[in-house]
């Protein structure tokens, strides 16, 4: 009777896991199919002339083919998501895995309209979706040569909660990464033409920067593209107990985010910018960054070594309670979600500035140039690299949460240590998102000081309500002391 009540609750919470990754995972991609398909790739028609209509898809008068691929794959992604949306509550599609089959579905439409929709090349649509192909054969090649030693523990409850909650972040991070990779792709920095180029190389619904700096546009257009691809084929093995289960013990899912937050980096260092020196600016920010945080680590393992040669251990370090766990479990978690979701919303605004940016040439400004570089320059310049440096921060907690490679005797000490750390990151993170808000949201200094202002407010009014609640909470203390000891009197 136990054993069936034991195996009904088991039931119930892989259905409740299956539940909740189908109905994220519909959400978001319902989320940015539905946007995609309202704002298309190559941008809109501003005129009627020359047999199109203002308002009409560029891409859909240009390249009729690549445009019908890319509507098609994007429409069966968002119709298919919003189906599972609305079954979600059926058990019996749920435990049948047939919503999680629409989900691959789903996540295959997407790579289909990326790569339909975010070049203008055949090659390189077939190269971004061999990207893909290429993550997923690492990943069973990786498995295969790091885990030919690993025996499976059996009935090992503890293992099987840690890759648990290891699997939990690797998709949370795989989920939001392919979102803003997927609409970046699609609306590249510095916009689309809006009219063939003079000497014809370009045509409208082209990106600009492609036509401004190729290179920098390449660059742009294979890191965020391996991104993109990293996350998906992350997600296909994150669906999958039976390939998600070695892939986290070989560490082979870390090595894939690793590289995909490289990637993003790269990304938003080419295509935040169109000049060259802020872009090296930008990468130095991120090795300092990397440096400073390999720097603390290696101070980490120098004390541990030598404490380990002044007092060798006698005996097993016991592990801590559960309630630690459960602690430290909670602080990871809650800083992997801040560092993504500040990661995202960095990235989207880093390329795609406050104010826009130039659509031509024509006004003697550079296409493709942020408005406000041109117009605000002290403004723009305390918005980018603020907003710089709270992305770069964020990419640097995210990668220090992923690694387990230190012993489990180990772990607690370091998870300790580098848990501070990540706590003073992220602070400086969201200060540097403040800044970045503060200078872009408005046009003038006085509306930055209120920004500012209101901050330093809102900071007094949590100062002054911990307060008043400390003083309260002595005072109720103090009566009750009193009250117990008038009852023993």
């Amino acid at each position: 009777m136990k054993m069936r009540t034991l195996m009904r609750i088991i039931a119930r919470e892989a259905l409740d896991k299956a539940r909740s990754l189908v109905l994220l995972l519909a959400t978001l991609a319902a989320a940015i199919t539905y946007a995609a398909g309202l704002d298309p790739p190559g941008g809109l028609w501003q005129d009627n002339s020359n047999g199109h209509m203002a308002g009409d898809p560029i891409l859909l008068t240009t390249n009729l083919a690549r445009y019908r691929a890319f509507y098609y794959c994007n429409s069966v992604a968002f119709v298919a998501s919003l189906v599972a949306i609305v079954l979600v509550q059926k058990e019996k599609l749920v435990k049948h895995h047939a919503l999680e089959a629409a989900m691959i579905l789903v996540l295959f439409g997407l790579i289909g309209a990326y790569a339909a929709g975010s070049c203008r090349d055949v090659n390189k649509s077939i190269y971004a979706m061999a990207l893909a192909g290429a993550v997923l054969i690492y990943v069973v090649i990786h498995i295969v040569f790091f885990t030919l030693d690993h025996k499976d523990k059996k009935d090992d409850a503890r293992e099987d909660l840690l890759l648990e909650k290891r699997r939990k972040r690797l998709l949370l991070f795989a989920i939001l990464a392919a979102t803003i990779t997927y609409q970046a792709g699609l609306t590249p920095p510095g916009g689309f033409l809006l009219q063939d180029d003079k000497l014809g190389r370009h045509h409208a619904g082209d990106p600009v920067l492609l036509d401004n700096y190729p290179r920098r546009y390449n660059a742009f257009f294979y890191c965020n593209s391996i991104s993109f691809m990293l996350s998906i084929a992350l997600i296909i093995l994150l669906v999958n107990p039976n390939l998600y289960r070695p892939a986290i013990r070989s560490n082979a899912l870390s090595v894939c985010t690793a590289v995909g937050l490289l990637c993003l980096m790269g990304a938003y260092a080419t295509g935040s910018t169109q000049h060259l020196k802020t872009s090296i600016y930008i990468i130095v920010l991120a090795v300092v960054v990397l440096l400073v945080a390999a720097g603390l680590l290696l101070v980490f393992l120098l004390k541990r070594h030598g404490n380990s040669k002044k007092n060798p251990p006698s005996a097993p370090i016991k592990q801590k309670d559960q309630k630690g766990e459960r602690k430290k479990h909670a602080r990871r978690k809650y800083l992997m979600l801040l560092g993504i979701l500040v990661a995202s919303v960095a990235y989207q605004a880093g390329l795609k500035p406050p104010g826009g940016t130039w659509q031509s040439g024509d006004s003697g400004y550079e296409a493709g140039n942020p408005v406000m570089h041109d117009n605000r320059r002290p403004r723009y310049l305390v918005f980018f690299y603020s907003n710089s440096i709270s992305f770069v921060a964020s990419i640097v907690v995210i990668i220090m949460l992923l690694p387990q490679w230190l012993r489990k005797e180990q772990q607690g000490e370091w998870e300790k240590w580098s848990l501070r750390v990540m706590n003073w990151t992220i602070r400086l993170d969201l200060f540097a998102l403040l800044g970045a808000y503060a200078a872009g949201s408005n046009r003038g200094w006085k509306t930055s000081m209120y920004v500012v202002a209101l901050i330093i407010a809102v900071l007094g009014y949590f100062v002054i309500h911990m307060k008043i609640s400390t003083c309260l909470e002595r005072r109720r203390k103090k009566r009750d002391a009193e009250a117990a000891m008038g009852i023993i009197v």
